[in-house]
């Protein structure tokens, strides 16, 4: 996160302003339809996603915060949110919280501690598992190529093109894509990803994924860590997927492209094959 290493270093001026005004957060509607849904996914900002799978509730990334970043007395040096966020009681319990990675604006701790429950689990990547705060039934650190059974639903680590260091010091830590297998629906969840042909070999798995979410936002300048909404389209083509959940894009500003760039660069490269994509506005519960 070059930006929030950017604040760190103005920290003294930063440090002198308050938390802006935000938007007050939404309530997520959960109707009868999407639990008897085999897949439900909503976007809830970021790389947040809710997903319904197997009749278990799966949280992504989970990123509730008004400002991300390297908390210094009662402030957060980081970025502001420009996207309202969820009302945390009013979502279903997870009961799996799924981390992809360990930068700030996708493990969050504040937020993890709020979502803490002894019949919580929370999968994360390899030398990740000790940032997760207390408080959650179980923390499974999973490696690339291995997987592991939460319940009905498998799991398994794959190797995006990205980076997991949560500080300059720590390049020790994992960084995950996940697939997950429900007996009916498969998801892919790419997490954070640069353009990289891992997940070409799904489309010749024997079982379609049936939701793929890739981020689409973070390109300029950081395309070598982030893929831009082409580069997302050509590699959700290439595993074979059904549907493609854009994610990573509009709610931090991480990057210099406009805000509402990456999802017009999306449609546009998706064409006259766009109604492929689904959830792309906010709090919007698409089901199967």
């Amino acid at each position: 996160m070059g930006r929030v290493k950017r604040y760190v270093a103005e920290l003294p001026k930063a440090a002198r302003h308050r938390e802006r005004h935000h938007e007050p957060p939404f309530r997520l509607a959960v109707s009868p339809e999407t639990l008897a849904s085999p897949l439900a996914a909503a976007w809830l900002g970021h790389a947040t996603v809710l997903l319904r799978l197997g009749g278990q509730w799966i949280l992504t990334d989970p990123v509730f915060s008004a400002r991300i970043g390297i908390p210094v007395g009662p402030l957060t040096i980081g970025l502001s949110r420009e996207l309202p966020t969820v009302d945390i009681p009013t979502l279903p319990r997870p009961d799996v919280v799924l981390l992809s990675h360990a930068h700030f604006d996708h493990l969050d701790k504040p937020s993890l501690r709020r979502l803490a429950h002894p019949d919580t689990r929370v999968i994360t990547a390899a030398g990740t598992g000790r940032l997760v705060p207390r408080g959650f039934g179980q923390v499974d650190e999973l490696a690339w190529g291995c997987e592991l059974a939460a319940g009905p639903l498998t799991l398994r680590a794959m190797q995006p093109r990205h980076w997991g260091a949560r500080m300059t010091v720590d390049s020790f830590r994992g960084y995950n894509s996940y697939v997950l297998d429900s007996l009916e629906k498969r998801v892919l969840f790419a997490g954070d990803t640069a353009l990289t042909d891992c997940f070409r070999p799904l489309a010749a798995e024997p079982k379609r994924t049936d939701l793929a979410i890739f981020g689409i936002g973070a390109y300029d300048p950081w395309i070598h860590n982030h893929a831009s909404p082409e580069q997302a389209w050509a590699m959700f083509v290439e595993s074979g997927a059904r549907r493609l959940l854009p994610m990573h894009h509009s709610t931090f500003k991480l990057s210099d492209e406009p805000r509402h760039e990456p999802i017009a660069r999306l449609f546009a490269a998706a064409g006259t094959t766009h109604d492929a994509i689904v959830g792309h506005e906010l709090a919007t519960l698409w089901t199967e």
